[in-house]
């Protein structure tokens, strides 16, 4: 990166984008405007509108069926479809063989902008297996008769037309056969724009043509699977003149995890191992376990098997023991007297598990430092939401061309996710064009402020089913992230803002453009806020049976590899490299450049601490008389009334979070790349980044020793991060980057104050410590208030490229 590069490039701008309508707080809950609360039987929701966008209007043309159409002279049969053509733009349907009583019920949508026409052609045609289309009727509408509907007007119900013939003259004739149309002006917060054709894909036919459109996809329902391998009896080898040294093993779909052997040869193993897997619902893998026995360690052989479906799994919500069954093994053999093997056999091998689907907690499928979710699996494990956050994908401006065409003209097929809990929306994408716009607003419900909701522009490569024009790209290339956590938003401000988009590549940081957003959190009750800031962060199971530093990453690459599998067979696919860059899937591998990151974030709080102490040298060197003065009579007054020391640190923190209230930030975080290290990083540093794991290195000393130092400093490099995060959330307390968070701090600090004032301290001191030194049985193994509290300050790893 060029030292001389303007410091204001990758900073949030402001922007102030024409908005459908504005809508202001009223008295109460509800909303003026468009907007508005309904109540139904789960509580109160929020009505969606589409007023966070710049409001666009299109030409909708729904065509919905035909009747009695003529036979051709040709074939004597009729395979029907509609094209309709307004100006240089057309959409056509599908086409139906031998069907003189179609029924398409599509809608085509043409941006007001690019209407070229005053007429409205609509042709139905028959499609011709050899030759040319024959033409069958037409009719034609004059757009200055088409009516406008805004929602949430009543739809609007379509007519019968007759069709026409103008192809003889200036005049028309009445030819056989009707069409039901139904023709509005609208915008895009009509209930058809989702499912529409738009015309900015008319150069996309085919499968295609489905990649341009909008969509919103919902994350399979993941759960635990917890399989205990307790033991097993009567297990015989193959070979009878020795013991078996018995091992088990459970596979779910790709997932394989194994037990320790048994530590001595044995029929009757005993295990008591843990195993966890990672499930979704609706379930298409069935829990294997299989008993073997280790020849030699090139060598196993299976002792039996057995097959359970997942459906049939106990689910439990808490941490309540589940009830242990007896299975037996099934020998599966290779010979056709197998079967009359096992009909010689008076018993059978069994083994001892303990199998349950675990809904109290909550599966983590993103990086824990930006999850959005934080819900258990159980839907009756719930609360109710605190908040609505309303998102309105603006558009995207100075894009990079990602793919060229044939004459050397750089372009770029851009389209954006957003992820928010369960829900992932994508909208449609705008062909050809570095300044994209959306304006598509979406509407995710809030359960917990202290979650982060991540955005992505993406260049679509798969248009036409091929590269798109990119060279054989097959992968939809990366043009940049926004990530925005939700308790740094103030409650009920409209936030309209121009993010910065940059990637990181083998050469540097880049910045690619712009991302324009407008989003609102608004809560729905301020008692339900400061609940949820003091309770644990995660589930109650995740503290009273919790999960091992190793597990917990590796089920989460599970589970990452599922909701992939699983969005990816949607239509239109949300594919593989577009989940991975959201959920962050390589934010565990070792880089110099994030530990340099990690490293300064830690050094910038510790010179926090070496100012104090240079100020203490200045006070106690008489640099400043009148400062020195002043702290030996407040060091005097403090050692004559020492019952004054607690409410005056309180008072003073106090007094120090109104002060800084002037100075809050007025612009949420974003990625900074001065603080990811990604400006000055050395070009050897980004090749080790972008290098493979293991290293690509030649010479076989040099790999083992550099994928165990990398290995070793990725673990480093977490542990600094987690501190640096642990220091920046104390820094949080009294800046307002929270500001309920800071708001609760202070009033906290000023009860404390006013407590400790009138209470002696020598209470104070004996309940405090009385407390500290309380019996185990009043003990709670939850964490306490403050270190909830604690736990959901926010820090500056959300702007971490």
């Amino acid at each position: 990166m060029n030292p001389a590069t303007d410091p204001n490039e990758f900073k949030v701008k402001d922007t102030n984008p024409d908005l459908g309508q504005q809508r202001w707080p009223t008295s109460g809950r509800g909303y003026g405007g468009r907007g508005g609360w309904m109540t139904g039987g789960g509580g109160e929701r929020f009505t969606s509108t589409y007023d966070l966008v710049e409001q666009i209007f299109y030409l909708y043309v729904r065509v919905v069926k035909a009747k009695d159409l003529p036979p051709t002279s040709i074939t004597g049969s009729c395979d029907p479809y509609v094209e309709v053509k307004l100006g240089n733009y057309k959409g056509r349907t599908r086409h139906f063989e031998k069907k003189a009583n179609p029924e398409w019920n599509q809608v085509f949508a043409f941006s007001k902008d690019q209407i070229q026409s005053s007429v409205l052609e609509v042709f139905v045609k028959d499609k011709e297996t050899v030759g040319r289309d024959e033409y069958i009727g037409r009719v034609s509408i004059d757009l200055n008769e088409v009516p406008t509907r805004v929602p949430p007007d009543s739809p609007l119900a379509p007519l019968w037309y007759r069709l026409e013939d103008h192809r003889h003259g200036s005049g028309s004739s009445k030819v056989r056969g009707d069409i039901m149309l139904a023709v509005w002006m609208g915008t895009q917060a009509d209930e058809a724009f989702p499912e529409a054709w738009h015309s900015n894909a008319a150069a996309v036919h085919g499968e295609g043509v489905f990649s341009v459109r909008s969509k919103v996809y919902v994350s399979p329902k993941l759960w635990y699977l917890r399989v205990q391998v307790i033991e097993a009896q009567d297990v015989v080898p193959n070979d009878r003149t020795r013991l078996p040294e018995v091992f088990a093993k459970a596979q779910v779909g790709g997932q394989v995890i194994r037990t320790r052997p048994s530590p001595t040869p044995t029929t009757n193993p005993v295990w008591d191992d843990d195993m966890v897997f990672v499930v979704a619902e609706p379930f298409e893998e069935q829990l294997v376990v299989t008993v073997e026995d280790r020849i030699h360690p090139s060598k196993d052989d299976v002792l039996g098997t057995i097959s359970l479906p997942l459906e049939a799994v106990e689910r439990r919500l808490d941490h309540r023991p589940v009830h242990s069954r007896w299975f037996n093994l099934e020998k599966f053999g290779f010979g056709v007297l197998e079967a009359d093997r096992r009909k010689e056999l008076k018993f059978s091998s069994r083994v001892h598990l303990r199998v349950c689907l675990e809904g109290g907690y909550h599966v983590l499928d993103e990086s824990t430092m930006y999850t959005s979710d934080q819900r258990p699996t159980a839907r009756q494990l719930w609360k109710e939401p605190v908040g609505v956050l309303e998102v309105g994908i603006l558009g995207a401006d100075g894009l990079m061309p990602m793919k060229v065409k044939e004459g050397g003209r750089g372009f770029t097929d851009a389209y954006c996710v957003a992820k928010y809990g369960q829900k992932w929306v994508r909208t449609r994408t705008i062909l050809d064009s570095l300044s994209p716009k959306w304006n598509e607003q979406y509407t995710w419900e809030v359960y917990d402020p202290c979650t982060v909701m991540t955005l992505a522009v993406f260049d679509n490569c798969h248009l036409g089913g091929g590269g798109g024009g990119g060279g054989g790209i097959t992968r939809d290339s990366r043009i940049g992230k926004v990530r925005i956590r939700l308790s740094t938003l103030e409650a009920n401000r409209i936030y309209t803002h121009s993010y910065p988009l940059m990637v990181l590549q083998p050469n540097g940081v880049k910045k690619t453009g712009e991302l324009q957003l407008a989003f609102q959190f608004t809560t729905l009750s301020l008692a339900s806020m400061v609940y949820v800031y003091s309770h644990p962060v995660l589930p109650k199971m995740h503290y009273l049976q919790p999960f091992t530093v190793n597990q917990v990453e590796n089920l989460r690459h599970q589970a990452m590899g599922i909701v992939a599998a699983r969005l990816g067979r949607a239509e239109p696919p949300l594919r593989k490299e577009v989940v991975e860059y959201m959920l962050d899937v390589d934010s565990h591998m070792w880089s110099m450049r994030r530990s340099k990151a990690n490293f300064f974030r830690v050094m910038a709080l510790v010179s926090g601490i070496i100012s104090m102490g240079k100020w203490s040298g200045d006070v106690c060197n008489w640099r400043n008389p009148m400062t020195s003065v002043l702290v030996h009579v407040l060091f005097l007054i403090l050692v004559w009334y020492p019952e004054l020391i607690l409410p005056t640190i309180f008072l003073y923190m106090f007094l120090i979070g109104l002060w800084n209230y002037r100075f809050r930030p007025r612009h949420p975080p974003h990625m900074d790349p001065r603080l990811s290290w990604a400006e000055v990083v050395h070009p050897d540093e980004l090749d080790e980044e972008f290098d493979t794991f293991p290293t690509s290195r030649p010479h076989d000393i040099v790999r083992m020793r550099y994928d165990r130092l990398r290995s070793v400093a990725g673990r480093i490099q977490t542990v600094v991060g987690d501190m640096a995060i642990q220091g920046e959330r104390v820094q949080s307390l009294l800046v307002w980057r929270d500001p309920r968070a800071t708001g609760l701090f202070i009033m906290f600090c000023l009860c404390a104050a006013v407590v400790l004032y009138v209470t002696p301290f020598r209470v104070v001191a004996l309940v405090a410590g009385l407390y500290y030194l309380r019996h185990p049985r009043f003990r709670s193994k939850l964490p306490s208030v403050p270190s909830n509290f604690f736990k959901r300050l926010p820090s500056k790893a959300d702007s971490l490229l």
